[in-house]
């Protein structure tokens, strides 16, 4: 007989109070403390950098968590298995992406930037993996209030950590010069592999690998736009994504697991 599963009330306000500080901390400049990421971006741009409409997900990624946090901390989910799998992960992705933000507009682009934003990439893949493998846990308000959001927040960043790395090495002076486009391209294809097989294994999770073509587009309109290769590269990148995805995704299955 299995046992009962009681999510704590820890964990629950761990949630609640992470997703306040990732959304909290990106107001710090309007209070005249640190430098917008904008402006810190700007000053470490390269090739890999997309263009800055792409941040413009940020609304969307806020919103839904916002709506996350606060579906899972009501009394009707302390129960909840999938959940209980998603929960300190998912609190783990809110805290690290608020103290990025944090770190980053007093500190800009450095290789400890690098560091945090990996430990919450790597709490969103732990939340990827356990959506993905769910099966009677999972139901409709789990796959439209839990896997979207922390799904996309997984593609999203996957692609923000390439570009972090790539804006952390021109930091910290270390740049290819003119072998820069041909790096570039080469990071970018590379990434493009790795995202899809992500997917592949995913069972083809679109919420993880929309965000990630969403970063593509808005790299081959910046840095595609100055450096053939880099763009031939995105529309690889792309392509591999989107095989892996359309593949996954003709097993209905796999359909009805995201879209039932």
């Amino acid at each position: 007989m299995t046992s009962k599963i009681h999510r704590s009330a820890l964990e629950r306000a761990a949630i609640i109070l992470a997703f306040l500080w990732q959304i909290g901390s990106t107001a710090l400049p309007a209070l005249g403390l640190g430098e917008p990421i904008g402006s810190r971006s700007d000053g470490s741009r390269t090739l890999i950098t997309p263009s800055g409409w792409a941040f413009s997900i940020w609304g969307l990624l806020y919103l839904a968590s916002g709506v996350f946090a606060v579906w899972q901390a009501l009394p009707g989910q302390r129960e909840n298995p999938l959940l209980a799998e998603l929960g300190w992960p998912a609190a783990g992705i809110f805290f690290f992406n608020g103290l990025w933000a944090t770190y980053t507009q007093f500190a800009d682009l450095t290789f400890i930037s690098v560091i945090i934003i990996s430990l919450g990439l790597g709490s969103a893949l732990l939340c990827v993996r356990a959506l993905s493998g769910s099966a009677a846990a999972f139901g409709s308000r789990e796959r439209w209030l839990a896997a979207p959001v922390l799904s996309a927040l997984g593609g999203w960043l996957t692609a923000a950590t390439i570009v972090n790395i790539a804006a952390a090495l021109k930091y910290h002076g270390i740049e290819a010069g003119e072998l820069a486009g041909t790096i570039s391209a080469a990071i970018i294809v590379v990434g493009g592999v790795i995202v899809s097989f992500a997917v592949a294994g995913s069972r083809g999770n679109p919420w993880y690998a929309l965000p990630f073509l969403w970063a593509l587009l808005a790299i081959y309109f910046a840095g595609g736009q100055r450096e053939a290769l880099v763009a031939i590269a995105a529309v690889l990148a792309a392509m591999a994504v989107i095989a892996a995805l359309v593949w996954r995704l003709r097993d209905p299955a796999n359909r009805r697991h995201w879209f039932r």
